[in-house]
């Protein structure tokens, strides 16, 4: 075996290609050239070849240069290679060592793109296929298992959903959960005009992003961050931005003629003639309660000033045989027009058409309890009928393991600080 320190664009990007299913946006040689100029990290794409001189692996190393010399390497979702080959894992394993060694490392983070179990949608574990046992070999070779976290405390979230493209869109639609399927099978009833890759719009995108982070707590990167990405792969055709906007003078007429109807259906039921009957009385109920609720949304809507106003947005990854829905956001007015479903219904439509075998929701939880604040977010990306599924978690391969132990304790205190600093600023 022979690791290959520098492989070229062409040889890297084909192995990845021919490994589509283990591949992942993160992996492209695209991304490694986007975080150098982003996050002033040095991307190493490594290779491992057999003695025919065959690659059987591939590896996109950042290099983040650390005090006194020192660096460290993440794999964003680990290698590409068969982590059921023991020998082949190990011998790779050693040999990046030594790469590390000699570039002052501290050590290297992975979090492989590779399922721990098999669950069914409510999370609970199907026995047919654990991959514990990759876990402990793993272990075994001196990498760090950092726990079977629940959120998203690293680098890249452990749980997910991921849809297979491979039914029919009619069949995809039959297996969301009935409210999802209720509210696409309404169609489009508030006129919700869909814009794609108008980069005018990534502006619109970031005022989601920035209100859907102060409303749930998330990260939230800046304006320049996005915008760079989605000039970046977009380009190589690996983005795409959906923008839902709605036009908030028809939303009004829409509204005032739903109340109109409500309040002469409400006048009607009050006639004589149905007063008698159950079913009228209940029926004429049902038309309160949707008066009701009609009138206080359109409380919400009445004072917007805006002539369109952007209800949701996403920015997407695309890559080998997937997309991911990687970046998205909300508006925190109208949220009852659903355009969350809209927006996610066309990208899924729209990955469909395009080829795409899978689509990625990027991020659950492994708590899904109703207390959970990430709880709502969890059970949307539920109801679209994807499998749930666990990844085997982050590792750290430590090579200085003296000094590996000091950068942990140190580095903890330094954000404690660093945040005690900004919220004083506040």
């Amino acid at each position: 075996m022979k690791l290959i320190e520098k492989l070229t664009k062409e040889k890297y990007e084909k192995f990845c290609s021919e490994h589509k299913d283990s591949s992942h946006f993160l992996h492209s040689y695209l991304w490694g050239e986007f975080q150098q100029k982003e996050r002033n990290v040095i991307p190493h794409y490594i290779g491992y070849e057999d003695d025919k001189k065959n690659l059987v692996a591939v590896a996109l190393l950042l290099e983040r240069s650390l005090m006194l010399g020192y660096t460290y390497f993440y794999s964003p979702r680990g290698f590409i290679i068969d982590y059921k080959n023991k020998e082949l894992l190990k011998s790779f394993t050693n040999d990046l060592k030594d790469f590390a060694k000699k570039r002052k490392a501290l050590f290297i983070k992975i979090d492989p793109d590779f399922k721990l179990h098999d669950l069914d949608i409510e999370g609970n574990i199907l026995e047919e296929n654990n991959n514990e046992e990759v876990v402990s070999y793993l272990k075994s070779l001196g990498y760090k298992h950092m726990g079977f976290n629940k959120n998203f405390e690293n680098n890249q979230p452990r749980y997910t959903f991921r849809l297979s493209l491979e039914p029919t869109i009619e069949e995809i639609t039959k297996n969301f959960h009935p409210t999802t399927k209720k509210i696409i099978n309404k169609g489009n009833p508030y006129n919700l005009e869909l814009i794609k890759n108008d980069k005018k719009t990534i502006d619109d995108f970031f005022e989601t992003m920035s209100q859907t982070s102060d409303r749930e707590g998330i990260v939230n990167h800046s304006f320049k961050y996005y915008k760079e990405y989605y000039e970046t792969l977009h380009k190589e055709n690996m983005s795409d931005l959906y923008v839902v906007k709605v036009d908030i003078n028809n939303l009004k007429k829409t509204y005032k003629e739903k109340i109109n109807n409500l309040e002469a259906n409400i006048e009607k039921m009050s006639d004589e003639k149905y007063k008698d009957s159950e079913k009228n009385a209940n029926k004429k109920q049902e038309f309160i309660n949707q008066l009701t609720k009609a009138k206080k949304e359109f409380e919400v809507i009445e004072p917007i000033k805006d002539d369109k106003l952007t209800l949701s947005a996403i920015l997407t990854a695309k890559y080998g045989n997937k997309v991911w829905t990687l970046h998205g956001g909300n508006n925190t007015l109208l949220r009852e027009l659903n355009g969350n479903y809209f927006i996610y219904y066309e990208i899924i439509k729209d990955a469909k058409e395009e080829g795409y075998e899978i689509i990625d929701f990027f991020g659950t939880t492994g708590d899904p309890s109703k207390e959970n604040p990430v709880y709502g977010i969890h059970l949307f990306k539920k109801r679209l009928g994807g499998e749930y599924t666990e990844f085997i978690g982050e590792f750290d391969l430590i090579i200085n393991k003296p000094i590996y132990y000091i950068y942990k304790t140190l580095v903890p205190i330094r954000y404690k600080l660093q945040k005690l600093r900004y919220n004083n600023k506040k």
